[in-house]
C-alpha cells in the first residue's frame, strides 16, 4: 500500500474511538478493555502463523511496558469523554508532540529549536483561550479537561518508549506483545474497581468490535507502516487532522457544537502543535 494512502487510512480509522466510546455510553474502562482484546485477538492467528513471537526478552519487556503506559492512556481518554465534548478530548490529547519535545529537553537532555518554543508558547494561549483565563486564575479546571491532558502525557511517554524499540522488532511483533500488555493491565484495573465486564446491550458490543478492528487493529497497523517509510514529523503533522475529524464525526453523529471561543483556542492549540515541527532550514 502506498504509505501515504496508508497514513491517511489509519488516521481516519482512530478518529472514530471518541464517537464509538460516546455511543457505547459504558464504563470507559471496560470500553478500553474491549477495544484492544478485540484486536489482539484478531491478532493473534496471524501471529500464531507467521511465528511472529520470536523477539528478544527485553524487547518482550518494553512492549509489555509500552502496552500498559498505551493503556492508561486511552482509559484516561476515555474518561475524559463521558466529561466533555469529543472534539475538545481529542484536541487536548493531542498535545502529545509538546510534552514529547519537553522531557526530552528536561530529563534527556535534548536540545529543541526555536520554533518548538514558540509552538509551544503559541499552544499553551490556545489551551487558555479554550479553558477560559477566568478559570484557570481561580484553578477551576474542568475534570475533563485534566484528564484529557493527562491522557496526553501518558501517550507522549509511550512514544518515547517506542520511538528506538520500533526499528529492531517487527510491527505486528510489537503489537502483539503491547496489545497483550495493555488488555491484562486492563482487566486488572477494571477488576479492581468492580466494574460490570458481560451485561451489555448488543449496541455496546457493536461498539466495542468497531473499535477493536476499525481504531486499534485497522488504525494502529496502517499508521505504524507508514511510519516505516515517512517521516516522523509529517506524520505527526497528519496526526493532528485526527482532531478535525473528530470533530465533523461529533457533529454528525453525536450533535456537538462548539463554543466560540473552543472554536479559536482548538485552531491556536493546532497552530502551535503544527509550528513545532516545521523547520527552519526550509522557511
Amino acid at each position: 500500500m502506498n504509505p501515504k494512502l496508508s497514513l491517511a487510512i489509519g488516521v481516519l480509522c482512530i478518529s472514530f474511538s471518541p464517537i464509538f466510546v460516546k455511543l457505547a455510553g459504558v464504563s470507559p474502562i471496560g470500553a478500553a478493555f474491549y477495544r484492544v482484546l478485540v484486536a489482539w485477538l484478531c491478532l493473534l492467528p496471524y501471529c500464531i502463523i507467521k511465528k511472529k513471537f520470536r523477539v528478544s526478552r527485553k524487547q518482550i519487556i518494553i512492549a509489555i511496558i509500552a502496552g500498559v503506559v498505551f493503556a492508561s492512556d486511552i482509559a484516561v481518554w476515555n474518561l475524559s469523554l463521558m466529561k466533555i465534548s469529543a472534539t475538545i478530548s481529542t484536541l487536548i490529547a493531542n498535545l502529545a508532540p509538546v510534552w514529547v519535545g519537553l522531557i526530552g529537553y528536561l530529563l534527556l537532555k535534548k536540545k529543541s529549536g526555536k520554533l518548538f518554543w514558540i509552538g509551544t508558547f503559541i499552544a499553551i494561549c490556545g489551551m487558555v483561550v479554550l479553558v477560559g483565563y477566568q478559570h484557570i486564575l481561580h484553578l477551576e479546571l474542568n475534570a475533563g479537561i485534566l484528564l484529557a491532558t493527562l491522557a496526553s502525557l501518558f501517550y507522549a511517554i509511550y512514544i518515547l518508549i517506542t520511538k528506538n524499540i520500533m526499528a529492531g522488532i517487527d510491527v505486528f511483533s510489537f503489537m502483539f506483545y503491547s496489545m497483550l500488555g495493555a488488555w491484562v493491565f486492563l482487566l486488572m484495573v477494571n477488576g479492581f474497581m468492580g466494574g460490570d465486564m458481560i451485561h451489555y446491550s448488543g449496541k455496546v458490543w457493536m461498539c466495542f468490535v468497531g473499535m477493536g478492528l476499525i481504531c486499534q487493529l485497522a488504525g494502529w497497523l496502517t499508521i505504524n507502516y507508514s511510519l516505516r517509510y515517512l517521516e516522523s514529523t509529517n506524520v505527526s503533522i497528519t496526526l493532528l487532522s485526527q482532531t478535525v475529524f473528530a470533530a465533523l464525526m461529533a457533529a454528525a453523529f453525536l450533535g456537538e457544537r462548539l463554543a466560540l471561543n473552543e472554536i479559536i483556542g482548538s485552531v491556536i492549540v493546532l497552530a502551535g502543535i503544527a509550528t513545532t515541527f516545521l523547520n527552519l532550514k526550509r522557511i
